[in-house]
């Protein structure tokens, strides 16, 4: 509990430390395995190969390690966390720790056990046995610097890509869960491929077909397309929100990941030193994937206003394919390059003219988007996150107090403070978790008091200096940054009339603050009375279910409120479920008679209430156990 990030503002010093103490010392115990089993490989066999004129194939267990490793990514979403909990896992993998300590101690002993008695006899070899016996004995020179800098070079962009892309597509093109496992499949199908032996990577196909997939992927960076087919703008719906459409760009950028991490990890074996330099070379690998990673976790954060790391990487590998090319290859790569060279400068003036703001921190990248110009009366600005909307407001004087997108009066979280003030008059007391634009303290009055928690403390700077939600309220406002469960741990007992929980709306929702413990966090700081709204508005994941669950596990009624505005272009649909004990609050709720539908409208009420009862078989989600892949859509 002591490692608990405290700093909103650079929580990466804290996590580092507290991920070395708990994992550290077993991990970098199990990152040596590869080089030291096949050192051990190699003292107990290469002789024997020797004999039979064949040179020993150590690197194809790094292959197969690979291919363990993407069957456990794959199986675990499905078999593994929803019939486990967090406990019986750590002793699970404790008790594989100690297997694997078990097996790597009988391995070593076997290769000293069997290395002398597979040295061949000197004199009965035949002239191609002693051939691999010589094409087998250590080189005994020095590696070169260079030689360990390309190694270095190739793994770190294989890292890279991998990390880009994977950020890129569940950030910028879809927030769907579970998309992040398909370009780490791929990314370790390239590296069981490059691995296996020499057959998969042919130098004279990769080479032309990665200098035309880092155009392309550029591009898809870039260019942007109209939905209409017979407008002058472009040629069908390619992009949504400036971003290319999720049926294009999911295959676009797979297949540029496996191509180029192909290019990154077939050179890489192509350029595999004699066996006794096993260690230096897997040192280099692996540095090379924990630089990748740290340059795209830490460094690029911190130097980069925006994800600029994934088209450098991509200008990079288009050079390392112009040095690497020959003949019209050459040719090809170096107009690659010149094409990747100007699209990325399009690129850039593209994002430095699209955006009203544009920030990146620890917790991601920030833009503020103007959907019109500001003289228009209906312009108003969006605080994106990819390509999730955390609110937004209008620009013009008469307009700017109107409550927008997922909180109008109709929407759930609207009914719950209105409803409120009926059945208990006077100030109330309201928190926030999650401030988005600021959107909810609208509601505030004089003699309200609204207590917001905030992860990142850019997002409260952009509310505060360029929306005008909080400068507007009449409520006394009072931001805590931090995380919500965290901060509200160390508080005393707040007293809230509401407190909303707006945090679910992206694929990696915060699972902490919808578990049992978090509900009796909540539950401790709302009035007996209060209300706690979830807003579960989410086109990929159901919570219904789950915050049905935890109001039954702590005696609360569950309401879920769908509010449907239509053709309002201001307001959004929403989705929130109330939970509540205040059985006024309720009554209140049910007479509240759905308003008719709007003229030529197909939907037949634009909002419903439905009591929630528990899934049969479905347990709250607790700290120790929950999964996400069960609640899938």
């Amino acid at each position: 509990p002591g490692f608990k990030p405290i700093d909103a503002d650079n929580p990466i010093g804290r996590i580092l430390l507290l991920l070395f103490v708990t994992i550290g010392l077993p991990y970098f115990m199990l990152s040596t395995t590869g080089p030291l089993v096949q050192a051990w490989f190699v003292k107990r066999f290469a002789a024997q190969a020797g004999k039979a004129g064949r040179p020993v194939n150590v690197y194809r267990l790094y292959a197969l390690s690979n291919v363990a490793s993407m069957a456990a990514l794959i199986a675990y979403p499905p078999l593994i966390e929803p019939f486990a909990s967090g406990r019986s896992q750590s002793w699970g993998w404790s008790a594989g720790y100690g297997l694997f300590a078990v097996l790597a101690i009988w391995t070593g002993w076997l290769s000293q056990r069997h290395a002398a008695d597979a040295a061949p006899a000197n004199g009965t070899d035949s002239p191609m046995a002693q051939a691999a016996a010589a094409h087998l004995q250590e080189d005994l020179a020095p590696l070169r610097l260079g030689q360990q800098g390309l190694w270095l070079l190739l793994a770190a962009l294989g890292s890279v890509m991998l990390l880009t892309v994977t950020t890129h597509i569940t950030q910028n093109v879809a927030s769907i869960p579970f998309l992040w496992v398909l370009p780490l499949a791929l990314y370790l199908i390239t590296f069981i491929l490059c691995f296996d032996g020499e057959g998969w990577y042919r130098r004279r196909g990769f080479l032309p077909l990665a200098a035309v997939m880092t155009a392309l992927l550029m591009g898809g960076l870039t260019y942007r397309w109209n939905s209409d087919w017979s407008s002058k703008e472009g040629i069908g719906e390619w992009f949504e929100q400036g971003i290319m459409h999720l049926d294009h760009a999911v295959p676009l950028y797979a297949i540029g990941l496996f191509v180029l991490c192909m290019l990154c990890h077939g050179e890489l074996v192509a350029r595999k030193p004699a066996p006794r330099h096993l260690t230096r070379f897997y040192l280099m690998v692996s540095l090379g994937g924990a630089v990748g990673g740290l340059l795209c976790g830490i460094a690029a954060p911190l130097l980069f206003n925006y994800y600029w790391e994934f088209p450098i990487a991509l200008m990079l590998i288009a050079i390392l394919v112009a040095a690497f090319s020959k003949g019209w290859v050459r040719g090809l790569s170096l107009l690659s390059v010149a094409a990747c060279a100007y699209l990325f400068s399009v690129h850039v003036q593209t994002v430095r003219e699209d955006k009203i703001a544009i920030s990146r921190n620890f917790y991601g990248t920030l833009r503020i988007r103007a959907t019109a110009e500001d003289s228009q009366e209906n312009a108003r600005w969006r605080l994106l996150h990819g390509v999730i909307t955390h609110g937004e407001q209008y620009r013009a004087e008469k307009f700017r107090r109107l409550v927008t997108t997922y909180y109008g009066e109709a929407s759930g979280i609207g009914r719950a403070i209105l409803g409120m003030r009926e059945v208990r008059p006077g100030g109330q007391s309201i928190g926030l978790i999650g401030l988005g634009v600021g959107t909810l303290t609208a509601y505030g009055r004089a003699g309200d008091q609204y207590k917001v928690y905030e992860l990142n403390p850019q997002v409260l700077d952009y509310a505060q200096n360029r929306f005008t939600y909080l400068k507007d309220s009449a409520a006394s406002v009072t931001p805590a940054l931090g995380d919500a469960r965290l901060v509200m741990e160390r508080e005393p007992v707040q007293g809230f009339d509401v407190l909303a929980i707006d945090a679910f709306s992206s694929d990696s929702i915060p699972v902490h603050l919808i578990t049992r413990e978090a509900i009796r966090l909540y539950a401790r700081h709302v009035k007996p009375d209060g209300v706690i709204a979830f807003h579960i508005s989410n086109r990929y994941l159901d919570l219904q279910p789950v915050v049905a669950q935890l109001a039954a596990d702590v005696g609360y009624s569950a309401l879920r409120w769908v509010d449907d505005p239509g053709d309002d272009s201001y307001l959004y649909r929403s989705d929130w479920v109330l939970v509540t004990r205040n059985a006024a609050f309720m009554a209140w709720l049910d007479q509240q008679a759905p308003a008719p539908a709007k003229q030529g409208s197909a939907r037949e009420v634009p909002h419903r209430a439905d009591r929630l009862m528990p899934r049969p078989g479905l347990d709250a989600w607790t700290d120790d156990r929950n999964n996400l892949f069960q609640i899938l859509k």
